[in-house]
């Protein structure tokens, strides 16, 4: 720097402290210029939001569009199923009886709701995807953490995934349903609701049993189709079987023309024959088919109604109670080993000490 330019700053005065760190105040120009750039960067880029805004508003619309036609569609097919169902029943002899109206309709539910989430999930999910691709979002490192946090998640709840899936399939092939009684292994009882992940049965004492879907190997489902009832009968060897074939045959056909016993029936009561012959008895045995779930209750009615017959045949049941009088009354099995006693003999002077006096005689006139 020159001398002069030198001597020009030291005559400058100094800048006061007050003047040094007071903010500028923008002016109606800078303003005015901020103003300018904004609306130019608007004028440039305003086609490019329009574009994507109404692009974002058009997959919102067309996802929610198919999503309501999807879900409507799943349900008239529901509908249709349980039409064609219930029709094919009806034209059977037992189709009224077979059909369960509240266990096509918890069927029907819950196939359905499955579907539909499946679709909302599908649909919402890929109109998401479109959405973020729109906005320019590079999607491979979202799909990448997507994945790995998938596996990391069926991994963890492989038990959870395994219960979802055998319920589904449980629902979709009609194993069981509401007001069914199962043997599902781990449990029995009545099934009182069936779910996705989780079964609940109620025991014959009452109790709720909650039995995950995962964990049930096997399936016993003894209210589909028809039940069998079977009661064995046990009399003397000594009876006359045409006689007990009779009274069974009269006691099966008067039940089977009663109410309700005529509904619950399914078929006529058989006297299947001898089951077993042993020395001191036979085994007879009377089988039927029945409505399910109504088997115990038949054998039941049957072992009451032959009990009452057989007594009014006088054919004893043998199972307990001795048959004659002279076998309540056993002999004393002391009796044969007693030791010998002096007063077995008459003449013994024992058996003559006792003896009463004789009375005196009269006296001789």
């Amino acid at each position: 720097m020159s001398l002069p330019a030198l001597l020009a700053a030291g005559a400058a005065p100094a800048p006061s402290p007050t003047e040094s760190t007071a903010p500028a105040v923008p002016t109606l120009q800078d303003a005015q210029e901020s103003a300018n750039h904004a609306a130019s960067w608007v004028e440039q880029n305003w086609s490019t939001w329009l574009a994507i805004g109404l692009r974002v508003i058009l997959i919102l619309v067309i996802a929610a569009v198919l999503r309501v036609a999807v879900r409507r569609a799943i349900t008239q097919l529901i509908e249709r199923m349980n039409r064609t169902t219930e029709a094919t029943a009806n034209g059977t002899s037992l189709g009224g009886l077979l059909v369960n109206a509240e266990r096509r309709r918890q069927r029907a539910a819950a196939i359905g709701s499955v579907l539909r989430s499946v679709a909302s999930f599908l649909i919402l999910g890929t109109a998401a995807l479109m959405v973020l691709a729109t906005f320019q979002i590079n999607l491979a490192p979202l799909l990448a953490s997507a994945g790995v946090a998938g596996v990391a998640v069926g991994f963890g709840a492989r038990n959870l995934v395994t219960d979802f899936l055998s319920g589904v399939f449980m629902i979709l092939e009609d194993q069981y349903g509401v007001g069914d009684t199962i043997d599902a292994g781990v449990a029995s009882g009545e099934v009182i609701e069936v779910g996705l992940r989780v079964t609940k049965l109620r025991g014959a004492d009452g109790e709720i049993w909650y039995v995950r879907n995962g964990e049930v190997k096997r399936i016993g489902n003894l209210s589909q189709g028809w039940a069998t009832a079977g009661v064995d009968v046990t009399v003397r060897a000594g009876e006359n079987l045409d006689r007990v074939k009779a009274v069974l045959d009269a006691v099966a056909e008067r039940m089977s023309k009663e109410e309700p016993w005529n509904e619950i029936l399914w078929g006529p009561v058989e006297v299947l024959g001898l089951d077993s012959v042993l020395i001191d008895s036979m085994v007879v045995r009377l089988s039927a088919k029945t409505m399910p779930g109504k088997a115990l209750t038949v054998e039941r009615e049957l072992r009451w109604r032959v009990k009452r017959a057989f007594d009014e045949a006088d054919i004893r049941i043998v199972g307990g109670l001795p048959t004659t009088l002279a076998e309540e009354e056993a002999a004393d099995p002391a009796a044969p080993v007693a030791p010998p006693s002096a007063h077995a003999n008459p003449e013994s002077p024992q058996s003559e000490t006792p003896s009463p006096i004789p009375p005196p005689r009269p006296a001789a006139k």
